[in-house]
């Protein structure tokens, strides 16, 4: 367990937390860049450069406020390196003094956790967890923490030495950093928490609190009332503001709206509003949300992009809320649903036409669509792979009386790097662990194509096929020159990645 000084988990930009204005919470980490602009005078030219190392951006510094609503809010940091706060590094420089001579040193290389310093006690070890660079060449650093997000070519610990361990934290969409997805990248890894269920600690429940929260009726508008709303509500709701991503979620519901109405709220396809003290994204977990959505019968969640175990808060919301998720996302989704029947696969569906004729069956037929909330009514969650990871899972979310997630990815870390000290101290060679593509498995992006002329493309839209391309020639170029264990610059980098 880590400290128990801290009465509340640390978090960063991820479920629901406030963004800047402008910004969409899924829209953090990625920069895209026009086709036409020049970067980099020395590196790619309009003729190639899709996009600026997704993942690239600018450092926030974050501050707990309402942890039980999810929200955080966001500070600007200053973009110079990580010194010591004067006035803590008075305080803590004999104490990290005694702690850094004794303890295994555990340097975050992203900023994420912000602290300077701490002495960490995981179960019966203990490891001071720093983001301070100065330790990057101190005899008692042993790994290098990267949060996915913002791993790039601009600065990494190079040359790595043999007993320096890379562990990876990354929960978020791969379109915030796509190179991590390709073999020649993650296997960089020694350890990983992802959003797969094959990563060394998953985080494939990562917006789910727990089991109750499923099994709850706080949110249950009776099938009566729904029925009664539908002369004023649409049968189908979508919120989304994070417009044309990856997953090209924009162009199904588009054609969608073609053969059954949906009411949407969010900037992509909206045509209804929310009242105006909801429409900021930290309102998303908001009670008097959550009421509007729980009146509709069915709803659109689908994900920003389709990777095996990246299941987000677009699929949990509706189940604790008693409506009925129209999915699209996960191509695994199935073995994560609480019952076989909780849920629309969108993926079961040849065309939209298809689906808006199933929901529309559904709308009209009371029976047939309580089959899909009858798990619910009774209170029983059957899936047994669901059950097992939310008992076994050493974390809890938006819970002050557990570790979360990042405490968990310190103490496995921990944790590992103590055991190779012990079987060096016995004489034996260390055990060494290494990330695979199974970690983080996301296909090609793809478009829908429902009609031969001409579609809605988007500038946007149009550039995820290529960045994905682009990514596969970034990996091999990084992977080359981090086994070549020297550093380097990013003309360095851009250089290979067109070098044919």
């Amino acid at each position: 367990m880590p400290s128990q000084t801290r009465t509340e988990p640390r978090i960063s930009i991820l479920h629901g937390d406030q963004v800047p204005a402008g910004m969409t919470v899924e829209e953090i980490g990625t920069q895209m860049v026009p086709l036409r602009e020049v970067v980099l005078g020395c590196g790619p030219t309009r003729e190639h450069l899709v996009v600026v190392e997704l993942g690239k951006f600018e450092r926030k510094k974050f501050k707990n406020s309402d942890l039980r609503a999810g929200h955080a809010k966001i500070e600007e940091e200053p973009v110079h390196l990580y010194p010591l706060p004067e006035r803590e590094a008075l305080i803590l420089k004999r104490k990290n003094q005694l702690e850094t001579d004794s303890y295994p040193i555990m340097l975050w290389w992203s900023p994420l956790t912000g602290e300077t310093g701490r002495l960490g006690q995981c179960g019966a070890d203990a490891c001071f967890f720093t983001i301070n660079r100065t330790y990057l060449h101190h005899p008692m650093t042993k790994a290098f923490l990267f949060y996915g997000t913002d791993f790039n070519i601009d600065s990494l610990p190079l040359p790595r030495k043999a007993h320096h361990d890379w562990a990876l934290f990354h929960e978020e969409s791969p379109k915030n950093n796509y190179k991590l997805f390709h073999k020649p990248v993650i296997t960089l890894f020694n350890y990983t928490a992802t959003f797969s269920r094959h990563s060394h600690l998953p985080l494939t429940t990562q917006y789910l609190e727990g089991v109750e929260v499923l099994k709850s009726l706080r949110y249950l508008v009776p099938l009566r009332s729904k029925n009664n709303l539908r002369r004023r509500l649409a049968p189908l709701v979508y919120i989304q503001s994070d417009c044309d991503p990856p997953s090209d979620r924009d162009s199904y519901v588009r054609e969608l709206m073609t053969y059954i109405e949906v009411d949407s709220y969010g900037e992509c396809l909206r045509n209804k509003d929310l009242p105006q003290q909801l429409k900021n994204p930290a309102s998303m977990d908001a009670d008097g949300f959550y009421r509007i959505i729980a009146q509709y019968k069915f709803i659109l969640a689908f994900e920003n992009a389709v990777c095996d175990d990246y299941i987000t808060e677009k699929f949990w919301r509706p189940l604790k809320l008693g409506v009925v998720p129209v999915y699209y996302g996960s191509p695994s989704i199935a073995d994560w649903l609480p019952s076989n029947r909780s849920a629309i696969l969108v993926s079961e569906f040849a065309h939209p036409r298809e689906l808006a004729n199933y929901i529309r069956q559904l709308d009209h037929d009371d029976r047939m669509y309580e089959a899909y909330i009858e798990w619910k009514l009774k209170g029983e969650v059957s899936n047994q792979r669901l059950l097992t990871a939310l008992r076994e899972r050493k974390w809890g979310v938006q819970d002050v009386h557990q570790d979360n997630y990042i405490d968990a990815f310190e103490c496995m870390v921990c944790t590992k790097v103590w055991d190779n000290i012990r079987l060096q101290e016995k004489g034996l060679p260390p055990k060494r662990w290494k990330a695979d593509v199974s970690h983080l498995s996301c296909p090609e992006p793809a478009v829908f194509a429902f009609s031969p002329l001409a579609p809605h493309w988007s500038s946007l839209r149009e550039m995820w096929i290529p960045s994905f391309e682009q990514s596969k020639k970034e990996a091999q170029a990084l992977r080359w020159l981090v086994d070549r264990n020297k550093n380097f610059s990013a003309q360095e980098f851009w250089a290979l990645v067109f070098k044919d």
